[in-house]
C-alpha cells in the first residue's frame, strides 16, 4: 500500500474500503454480429457501446449464449479501449491492427466489433499456452478479418512500418486485480514491479519498427505503479520520439487523467472511483518510420481451385468479397482485400489461424469445421435443429442426442437462433460434433 502513496486520484481510505466491500463488478460485452440473450437488470458500461454491468454474476458456464458467443465476459475499464479507438484513430478507412499480447481475447473481440470487414485484426500471443484460449474466444466471435499468431514481439518488428495500430497490454504485477484475484497480493513485490518495467520496455521496443509513422500506440497496464506507466509513456517519448494523444474524458465517468515528467497524457481507473477494476491506458503517436517495404519473399498462399470451390456452394453466406485458400489442409476464407496480407504476415509469423476455417473436402463430402458453425458467414438456409435449454447443455457436455429430424447428413444445433455447432444425424442416430476440448466438464447446480 506505500508504494501507491501520491499517485494521482489515490485516496488510502476509500481504495482499503473497497477491497473489503463484497465481490467485484460483473460485466459483459455483447457481440454486435450476434444476438445476445437478454441481462435483466443490467446497466450500461458508461464508455462503451456494448458493454453493461449485470446485477450479479450468473453461472457463465451453464448460459447456451455464452458457447455461442453472443457475449464476451469483460472488466468494464479494460472496455476504456474503445474510447482510445474512437477518438484517435481513423476507423472510417481499412486499418492493419496488431493485438500484440492478445489472450484471452477480451481485448482483440471489442477491437474487431470496432474495424471494417475491409481492416486486418492480428491477435498475437507469444506464451504458448495461452494461445488456445485466444483462439476459442476468436472462433466464438465469428468475424473473418482475423488472424491468429503465436510470435515473439521481435517477430511482429520484422514488419517495419506495418501496422497503423499497436495494442499493447503488458504483462505487468498485476496490482490492479487485487480485489478481483487475491491470490496477486501474495505474488506483488517490488522486484517484481522492476522485472515488469524491464519486459514492458522490450517488449515496445521490439515491437516498434512494426508501427508505421503516425501510427497509434495504445499501451495499457492492470497496475497502478508508476513505474509501469507513467514511467514507460515517458520513455516512448524520450527514447523513442513518441507523442501523447489526449482522450476526452466525460467528468462522471470518475477516470483519473495524469502525466509524468514529460507531460504524456495518461488515464488511471480505481474501483474505489468507478465501477470497474485498476487500470492503467495512454494512447501515443509514432512520429518518425518510413513506407512499408513488402519483403522480397512472401508467403505462399493457395488459392482453392474452381473445382473444390463448386463442391463448397451453399455453405457460405455472402460468398462474393470472399477469397478462398487452404491452410493447416482445411479451406478458409478472408475477405478478398486482405489476402495479400496473408502473404506478408506469412514472410514473418507462424499463423495458428487465418479468416474462418470452414472445413475440409472428403473424397465423398465436405466436412465443416466447428469454426464456420460460430461465424457470421455459414450460410442461413443449411439445415438445423433448435434446442431447449436442457438438451443445449446436453450438447455442450458433448453427450449423445436421441434423434429430432427426418434428415440425414450436417446439421446446425441452434439456440434461441443461435449456432452452437454441427451434428450429423446418421439412421438412428446423432454424431455429436462438438470440440472435446470445450466441452462442458460438470453438471449444473
Amino acid at each position: 500500500m506505500r508504494s501507491l502513496e501520491g499517485l494521482p486520484g489515490f485516496n488510502r481510505d476509500a481504495f482499503e474500503a473497497i477491497h473489503t466491500a463484497g465481490p467485484p463488478v460483473t460485466s459483459v460485452r455483447v457481440n454486435p454480429g450476434k444476438r445476445a440473450g437478454e441481462f435483466a437488470g443490467a446497466v450500461p458500461v458508461p464508455w462503451s457501446s456494448w458493454g453493461f454491468y449485470l446485477p450479479h454474476r450468473p453461472s457463465f458456464t451453464f448460459d447456451p449464449f455464452f458457447h455461442a458467443g453472443a457475449y464476451y465476459v469483460q472488466e468494464a475499464s479494460g472496455m476504456f479501449l474503445e474510447q482510445a479507438m474512437r477518438q484517435a484513430a481513423d476507423l472510417a478507412r481499412p486499418l492493419r491492427v496488431l493485438d500484440l499480447c492478445a489472450a484471452p481475447g477480451g481485448k482483440s473481440t471489442l477491437l474487431q466489433s470496432l474495424l471494417s470487414r475491409e481492416s486486418l485484426l492480428v491477435s498475437n500471443e507469444v506464451i504458448r499456452g495461452r494461445v488456445n484460449i485466444l483462439q476459442e474466444n476468436v472462433v466464438k466471435w465469428g468475424a473473418a478479418n482475423v488472424v491468429v499468431t503465436s510470435n515473439d514481439p521481435h517477430d511482429m518488428g520484422r514488419l517495419e512500418n506495418y501496422f497503423d495500430v499497436l495494442v499493447v497490454d503488458a504483462p505487468c504485477s498485476g496490482s490492479g486485480l487485487f480485489r478481483r484475484e487475491p491470490e496477486a497480493i501474495r505474488e506483488w513485490s517490488p522486484d517484481n514491479v522492476r522485472l515488469c518495467y524491464q519486459r514492458q520496455r522490450r517488449i515496445l521496443a521490439d515491437s516498434w519498427p512494426a508501427l508505421r509513422k503516425d501510427g497509434l500506440l495504445i499501451y495499457s497496464t492492470c497496475a497502478y505503479s508508476r513505474e509501469e506507466n507513467e514511467d514507460i509513456v515517458d520513455w516512448l517519448v524520450e527514447d523513442l520520439g513518441a507523442i501523447t494523444c489526449r482522450l476526452r474524458v466525460r467528468a462522471e465517468w470518475m477516470i483519473v487523467e495524469t502525466a509524468g515528467r514529460t507531460g504524456a497524457s495518461g488515464y488511471r481507473f480505481y474501483p474505489d472511483r468507478l465501477r470497474g477494476e485498476g487500470l492503467f491506458m495512454a494512447c501515443l503517436r509514432k512520429t518518425d518510420g518510413g513506407a512499408f517495404a513488402a519483403p522480397r519473399k512472401k508467403g505462399n498462399v493457395e488459392r482453392v481451385p474452381g473445382k473444390d470451390l463448386e463442391r463448397i456452394t451453399g455453405w457460405v453466406s455472402g460468398s462474393t468479397g470472399l477469397a478462398n485458400f487452404y491452410h493447416q489442409d482445411l479451406i478458409h476464407v478472408i475477405p478478398e482485400e486482405l489476402i495479400a496480407d496473408l502473404s506478408v504476415l506469412r514472410s514473418a509469423c507462424y499463423l495458428r489461424r487465418a479468416g474462418i476455417p470452414i472445413g475440409k473436402l472428403s473424397p465423398k463430402e465436405f466436412i465443416p469445421e466447428h469454426d464456420l458453425a460460430m461465424s457470421t458467414l455459414v450460410a442461413p438456409g443449411l439445415p438445423s435443429i433448435p434446442l431447449t435449454r436442457e438438451q443445449a447443455l446436453s450438447y455442450l457436455r458433448k453427450e449423445e442426442l436421441p434423434p429430432v429430424s427426418d434428415h440425414r447428413g450436417w446439421m446446425l444445433v441452434q439456440y434461441e437462433g443461435l449456432n452452437l455447432g454441427w451434428i450429423k444425424a446418421l439412421p438412428g442416430r446423432i454424431n455429436n460434433y462438438y470440440p472435446k476440448e470445450w466441452r462442458i466438464l460438470r453438471r449444473e447446480p
